[in-house]
């Protein structure tokens, strides 16, 4: 694992740690109004997953399935999206997405809708609490 990853200041600002998988950092976007992990592989300098070795390409599958079965757990959404876009943080990650037909956003993505709504200090920590518990459970 590299030595020098340090986490986007994008990704700092808008998310919560949660905890560390094998590969990926698991982050909580602080938007209240979607129930939103973010992958974080922790590889330096990675902004495509065609810049991480197959091995670790393997490793990021394995985490995102993982992570789709947490959110479906968690929030028991009608459709889980999952995407690597990269075009306002050029840093490699993973979002998944709980979608529900009730969203806000729905049927569109969730990016430009709206003001994010930060979770209440009590719900964020429940929110970690719960995803960890799942996280250790898959």
């Amino acid at each position: 694992m590299s030595t020098d990853f340090t986490l986007d200041p994008q990704l700092a600002a808008d998310t919560v740690h949660v905890g560390d998988l094998a590969l990926c950092s698991v982050l909580l976007m602080n938007d209240a109004r979607f129930p939103w992990l973010i992958l974080v592989p922790r590889r330096a300098g990675a902004s495509e997953i065609t810049d991480l070795s197959p091995e670790d390409a393997r490793g990021l599958m394995d985490e995102m399935r993982i992570a789709t079965g947490v959110m479906l757990a968690l929030a028991k959404p009608d459709k889980v999206n999952v995407a690597a876009l990269g075009n306002v943080v050029s840093q490699l990650h993973v979002h998944v997405i709980g979608r529900f037909l009730s969203d806000p956003a729905w049927p569109k993505p969730v990016w430009g809708v709206g003001t994010a709504t930060p979770y209440p200090h009590h719900a964020r920590a429940q929110m970690i609490e719960r995803i960890g518990a799942l996280f250790a459970a898959a």
